[in-house]
């Protein structure tokens, strides 16, 4: 399953999901500064140490959609199930700090 979905109906996807994991690859400052409520903050280039049960249905966001899709990508290969829902940049809901 490597499909990008915009925002919206990525996080209905997710609601839709039993036991999925809401995945930000933004930079930690970047986190901090703002997240989707009930993600899971792992910066791409710490996405090699995941350590998540295969089983689990991820899906992943960033700022704009470019490392979220790179994050699925690698994901998949190494045998997860990723979806890409694109980047928060664009999205119009709340966000926690």
């Amino acid at each position: 399953m490597n499909e990008t979905l915009i925002i919206e109906e990525g996080l209905q996807k997710l609601n839709e999901t039993e036991n999925a994991v809401l995945l930000d690859v933004r930079s930690t400052e970047e986190y901090h500064e703002g997240h989707l409520e009930g993600s899971l903050n792992i910066p791409i280039n710490r996405l090699p140490t995941i350590s998540l049960p295969k089983e689990t249905p991820i899906f992943v966001y960033c700022l704009s959609g470019a490392r979220s899709k790179r994050a699925a990508d690698f994901l998949n290969k190494i045998g997860y199930t990723a979806t890409n829902i694109g980047g928060i940049a664009g999205y119009h809901g709340r966000l926690v700090l």
